[in-house]
């Protein structure tokens, strides 16, 4: 696949997702991760019981077995397009805009803030938040469903449109440096996305998981450290304040334990100025996460809004650039 090519799928595959989304009657290829994820880690989990060790080596099992696995059918995939391109292609696109959610992020994100204004539906509201976030939302005020959906908008912008996007393009990357025979831009975005869903699925702190899911975990901090920090700069550059903005995220995103989640979440606290951070309930577990964009005042619908629409100017930077490099 030359370069050119290469651009011009993922500029194709974010088109498809800014305009389709992931409609809910179609399959999608996450649904089959998480079908694999599941039946491999119960079956890792009964052969280790409750030792530390053994659940430690499980989840590196779980990530040598299924990440490979979802880079080679990406492969295969890329193969079949170059060999019949006249199915292989659409197919292709279709399957590369699988990988990014920004579509569904903002339609979910724009279903908590429909049921706040003109007039607050708590109850639905609640219900849709539930959709988009791990904590309990049963009791959450106004305000409180409000920062659930800033902090959602904000840290999802990187899992689900930033990371895979640059992953993608690291795909295209390699086939230019290595050929054709290398791991393309559907392969790379795949494993990402395994990687991810394994990561949302085993990636916890408690039970059996605090041992089965660090591999996932560790790897998933990896992929997204630099996606991460040249989204908040491509967020800073929209500002006229690119250094700044990173230096206040990682700032503040320090005195959080992931090394990504609370960076993107402070340099949107700072960007659209609003206080992110607080206590949050997780079953009978209450956990506080450290204050972002402190002296702001807390999330409104308008913040919220202007988050995705941070967002979506990030991307369309990210794909002039793409447009640039495949001229």
């Amino acid at each position: 696949m030359s370069p050119l090519v290469g651009w011009y799928l993922v500029l194709a595959a974010s088109g498809l997702d800014w305009l389709v989304g992931d409609p809910l009657a179609w399959p999608h290829p996450v649904q089959v991760m998480g079908w694999g994820i599941s039946r491999l880690r119960h079956r890792l989990e009964s052969w280790c019981g409750r030792q530390p060790r053994r659940l430690q080596l499980a989840g590196v099992i779980l990530v040598a077995a299924l990440a490979p696995l979802a880079m080679g059918a990406g492969m295969v995939l890329e193969w079949s397009a170059r060999r019949w391109p006249l199915w292989g292609l659409p197919c292709l696109v279709l399957a590369m805009a699988s990988c990014l959610a920004g579509r569904s992020l903002r339609q979910r994100v724009m279903a908590v803030v429909d049921q706040l204004e003109p007039s607050p539906d708590l109850p639905a509201a609640r219900q849709a938040l539930a959709r988009i976030v791990g904590r309990d939302v049963t009791h959450l005020s106004r305000r409180h469903i409000l920062r659930g959906a800033a902090e959602s908008a904000s840290e999802n912008a990187v899992d689900g449109a930033f990371a895979p996007l640059f992953w993608m393009g690291v795909g295209v990357a390699l086939q230019v440096l290595w050929g054709e025979e290398a791991p393309g831009p559907l392969a790379m975005g795949w494993g990402f996305k395994m990687v991810s869903t394994m990561d949302s699925m085993v990636g916890y702190r408690h039970g059996t998981l605090r041992w089965l899911g660090t591999a996932a975990a560790r790897l998933e901090d990896g992929m997204v450290w630099l996606p991460c920090r040249l989204a908040v700069l491509s967020l800073g550059v929209l500002l006229g304040r690119p250094w700044w903005l990173l230096a206040m995220a990682q700032r503040e995103g320090a005195a959080d334990p992931s090394p990504n989640a609370s960076v993107s979440m402070a340099a949107y606290a700072h960007a659209v100025g609003v206080r992110l951070g607080g206590r949050n309930r997780y079953g009978q577990e209450e956990r506080d996460k450290p204050p972002l964009g402190s002296g702001h005042p807390e999330p409104q619908p308008a913040s919220v809004l202007a988050m995705l629409r941070l967002t979506r100017q990030g991307l369309l930077l990210w794909l002039m650039m793409v447009a640039v490099l495949s001229c």
